[in-house]
């Protein structure tokens, strides 16, 4: 199946993830946070399907990985997750560069679903941020 970069700096989501990945049938990297995440890109030559990492961590963040990635290689899909909807407005702005934003908490099947969305080039459905009361 798929190559997959996981950076997340929470060890219990990092390993839910790619346990549930792993499961799948994917092959995973994982990264703790987003410097190492680079490292592993670096290490690769890029050599993977999917980057899908957190924004808010240490380090570098999952926006600037991104857009870090995106230009170093540019095939690479990339997809986000946040639990913050300030971070998850940052990153629809970057919607040329990645493929989606997923929202935490997230479900198992929210999850594969993203990922099988990204992986099969299908297009992201949009989801409009069901937050009220942030002032930006």
């Amino acid at each position: 199946m798929a190559r997959i970069l996981v950076a997340e700096d929470e060890d219990v989501v990092r390993a839910f993830v790619a346990r549930a990945l792993t499961l799948k049938g994917h092959h995973v990297t994982e990264a703790s946070d987003g410097g190492l995440a680079a490292e592993a890109l670096a290490e690769s030559g890029g050599e993977f399907d999917l980057l899908l990492s957190d924004i808010r961590m240490p380090v570098m963040d999952g926006i600037a990985l991104a857009l870090d990635t995106a230009v170093q290689y540019p095939g690479l899909k990339i997809v986000l997750m946040t639990a913050f909807a300030d971070q998850q407005e940052r990153a629809h702005g970057l919607d040329a560069l990645i493929h989606d934003v997923i929202s935490k908490p997230f479900t198992l099947d929210m999850l594969l679903g993203k990922v099988d969305e990204a992986l099969s080039g299908k297009p992201a459905e949009i989801v409009p941020l069901a937050v009220s009361g942030l002032g930006h």
